[in-house]
């Protein structure tokens, strides 16, 4: 469902008639689009849960989860590349992307999986997205100062643009893939590890109930 969602927003028509919820929010808000991507890093994070278990089950030993993790994210990120800078023009090709960011997400979340238990996973998620928070707010932007959230006053863009000035998705500007908000993308995969941590050896309705019952407690946290 996730791939069809992701199908159909890249390729909505000419791009001159597309329906509203089927294009991404310019800056502030959100569509439904803008959900589609952070519902797949969650469930990255839900497949790697029974993945790991089945391989481990199979005697695989972390050492081997973490290079066949090095292996994949590598070749994600290639296509990315290629994706974005297909034909090739060095000098302006974008870096960032949907991929890249899959790649870098999957690989930091196999680390913390791999290697940290639960408690430390939790602490970790928190860190994400209270630092991300903290680093918007607090941390002064040259021109701007701290905790303006523009495109061209928050941090995440003068990082984008300071690193990645002319390979960018908005030249010179911002990119929806960038580096500083790359951090909340993590937590959201990791939620999904706890999530397909919680469902393993669960179904039937218990299972329906508690997913609802998180669905409701997330979005009134939102």
């Amino acid at each position: 469902m996730t791939i069809a969602a992701m199908i159909l927003v890249n390729d909505a028509g000419d791009w001159q008639h597309v329906y509203g919820p089927l294009e991404h929010a310019e800056w502030n808000g959100w569509t439904p689009t803008d959900l589609i991507f952070p519902f797949f890093l969650f469930i990255v994070g839900v497949a790697m849960v029974f993945s790991f278990a089945a391989r481990r089950g199979r005697r695989a030993t972390r050492t081997a989860l973490l290079r066949h993790a090095l292996q994949r994210a590598a070749i994600i990120f290639a296509l990315g590349l290629f994706l974005e800078g297909y034909p090739f023009h060095l000098h302006t090709m974008r870096i960032p992307g949907v991929l890249q960011r899959i790649a870098v997400v999957y690989l930091v979340s196999s680390v913390i999986v791999l290697y940290c238990g639960r408690r430390l996973r939790w602490v970790l998620t928190a860190a994400l997205l209270l630092g991300y928070w903290a680093l918007l707010k607090l941390v002064p932007v040259p021109g701007y100062g701290p905790g303006v959230l523009t495109m061209d006053g928050s941090l995440a863009g003068y990082v984008d643009r300071t690193l990645l000035y002319n390979h960018l998705w908005v030249a010179h500007r911002f990119d929806p893939e960038g580096l500083v908000s790359t951090l909340p993308a993590i937590a959201s995969c990791l939620f999904g590890v706890f999530t397909g941590g919680w469902m393993r050896g669960k179904s039937g309705a218990h299972l329906i109930r508690g997913l609802l019952l998180g669905a409701v407690i997330g979005l009134g946290l939102g």
